[in-house]
Parts: C-alpha cells; sequence; structure tokens
C-alpha cells in the first residue's frame, strides 16, 4: 500500500483574468503530509524498506523531511533530517513530532546536503535526497496517472520548480501516457530561479545565494536530469516576484478555502501574471504542490514584508 493518497482535482474559474475556460487544480496540498513531497519519498521508502534499509539521513527545507519522518513513523525506520537554518521552527517542531531526528546545519539546502552526505558516509546510513532521485521522480509521475483516470482534460501542466523533481515526476507522467506534446510551464520565483538561470545561459549555474520567501524553491543549482530535460521537452521557464506568489496565496485561500506556501502560490500566480505568455492554453492543470511551513499570520506578514520589498531585513528568509 502507498505512502501517500489519491488526491481530488477541482476546476477553478478564477485563475487567468477571464483568458482560461478553467484551470485544473490537483490538490496535492491534501496529501497527509500537506504536500505532493510523499509521493516521491514514500516511493524511495518501499524501495529501501525491500532492501534492508534500517536508518534514513535526510537533507530538507522542510517539506521532504516531514514526508521522510512520516515514513519513517509508519514504516518503522529511523530517520535524521538535516534542515538549513533558514527552515522555520514550526516546521522543525513538526518534524521532530513525527518522530525524526532534526539537525540544523547551514544557511541553505546545499549546505545541509553535504552534511547529510557526510554523516551517511561515516554511519553507513541510507541516504534520501530529497528531489534529485529517479525513485522521487517516478512517484511524483502519479499525479499524472490520478488525474487522467478521472477524465481531466487539460492542455498544459503547470509547476513550481525548485530543485526539479517534481517537474522530472510531471515530464515522466506525460511521456508515459504518450502525452510529451503538452507544454509544461515551469515557474519559479526571482530569487531562486535556478532553472531560469540555467536556461537562459545554456548551462547548468549556480546561484550566488537564495533571496525569496519562497525557501522551499532553495536549491541553489537546479538537477542535472531537470535541467537536461528542461533543454529537450516542451517546457516553458517563468519567474514571479515573491509579492506575487503571496498574492496567489491568498487568493488561493478565500477561493478554494486552502492554504499553501510561497513555494506553492508560484505556480499559481503565473495564471495570472503571465496568462498571455501559456502558448494559447485555455484548460491547465496546475499542481497545487502545498507546504507544511505556512500559517495566515504568516502569509499576512509575508505579504507586507515582500509589498515593501525589504528584503535586506535580516528576518527576512534568504537575507545574508
Amino acid at each position: 500500500m502507498p505512502f501517500h493518497i489519491e488526491t481530488p482535482a477541482i476546476t477553478s474559474r478564477a485563475w487567468g483574468r477571464g483568458r482560461l475556460d478553467a484551470a485544473v487544480l490537483k490538490l496535492d496540498a491534501l496529501q497527509p503530509t500537506g504536500s505532493f513531497k510523499l509521493r516521491g519519498v514514500g516511493a524511495w521508502f518501499e524501495h529501501a524498506i525491500a532492501n534492508g534499509a534500517r536508518r534514513v539521513i535526510c537533507p530538507s527545507g522542510g517539506n521532504a523531511g516531514f514526508a521522510a519522518a512520516y515514513c519513517g513513523r509508519r514504516s518503522g525506520l529511523a530517520v535524521t533530517i538535516i534542515v538549513p537554518r533558514t527552515t522555520s521552527e514550526e516546521a522543525r517542531q513538526a518534524i521532530e513530532e513525527t518522530g525524526a531526528e532534526v539537525i540544523v546545519f547551514g544557511t541553505d539546502f546545499d549546505e545541509a546536503d553535504l552534511h547529510a552526505r557526510a554523516l551517511a558516509g561515516q554511519n553507513g546510513w541510507a541516504y534520501l535526497h530529497p528531489f534529485d532521485d529517479p525513485l522521487l521522480w517516478h512517484g511524483h509521475s502519479t499525479l499524472i496517472d490520478e488525474v487522467l483516470a478521472t477524465g481531466d482534460a487539460f492542455d498544459c501542466v503547470v509547476t513550481s520548480v525548485g530543485g526539479g523533481g517534481l517537474l522530472l515526476g510531471i515530464l515522466e507522467g506525460l511521456e508515459r501516457h504518450g502525452l510529451r506534446n503538452i507544454p509544461v510551464i515551469a515557474v519559479e520565483t526571482e530569487g531562486a530561479a535556478s532553472l531560469h538561470s540555467s536556461l537562459q545561459a545554456n548551462e547548468r549555474a549556480t546561484l550566488d545565494r537564495i533571496a525569496t520567501i519562497a525557501t522551499s524553491l532553495g536549491a541553489r543549482q537546479i538537477a542535472a536530469s531537470a535541467f537536461e530535460r528542461a533543454r529537450e521537452a516542451n517546457v516553458l521557464s517563468l519567474t514571479v516576484s515573491d509579492s506575487q506568489a503571496i498574492a496567489a496565496c491568498l487568493k488561493l485561500a478565500n477561493t478554494a478555502r486552502i492554504l499553501v506556501e510561497p513555494a506553492c502560490g508560484a505556480s499559481l500566480a503565473a495564471l495570472d501574471v503571465h496568462y498571455e505568455k501559456l502558448g494559447g492554453c485555455r484548460r491547465p492543470l496546475v499542481e497545487v504542490c502545498g507546504g507544511i511551513g505556512v500559517t495566515i499570520e504568516k502569509l499576512l506578514a509575508w505579504h507586507e514584508m515582500a509589498s515593501g520589498g525589504d528584503q535586506s531585513r535580516p528576518d527576512f528568509p534568504g537575507a545574508q
């Protein structure tokens, strides 16, 4: 039995400023762990258990770590999560309360990842990368299976992109069903645009720093496989501002009564901000990927902060 659940998809006409017929919202924010990460992490755990793993270590900004902690509790495997200092105290606490050990290390995901790899090598623990693993991509691809099984029609897919694992899963799912012609709109916030920067440079770029409220998108370098697939597949890379992503989160809360992180709001924001760039798509499928690091109070505070544009404040996520 998989760790994730089948999530509903709903149609909404609230997006696209009247230029879309409707948006199909795939509600992975309703997964037991609050985000799509459970699909891929659950698939990885199934494989790890079958191969005799006893302890797992995973670097994470929050959502993959929470999914790993959930899978560890259900399977009986011990789990250690390495989070950077940008991960909120609430997210750390949620992971710990689920039963995993939490170690805070580094200023961003990349530093946390290096530490996790070192500990895995020293102790012989199974290492779980939160986005760069084919097992994860295969798990994420199941969201496409579910949408097609319900008969919901769509003419493009819109997704937020951090490290690229969700993007790779969506592409795998489309290809499995002979839908390589369906465009995929890959959206990042401007302060975490590792894919967009790489495509512009025509080589895999490394960001100097992460400077965005959407810290779940905070990989300074896109996964190599995601970069290569984005170059060869029908993928359009777009960016939105933090304030636009947060406004989309508030709009989703008001129209669908669902709370998501700014990282998820990025893909929703693209429907309103970049509707003219969707290549004539009239019925986009949007992966509402969710996220645990959010409350109404946080969204309102972030909205005020981002609208003011003061990203130098020490309490602004990603500020250095």
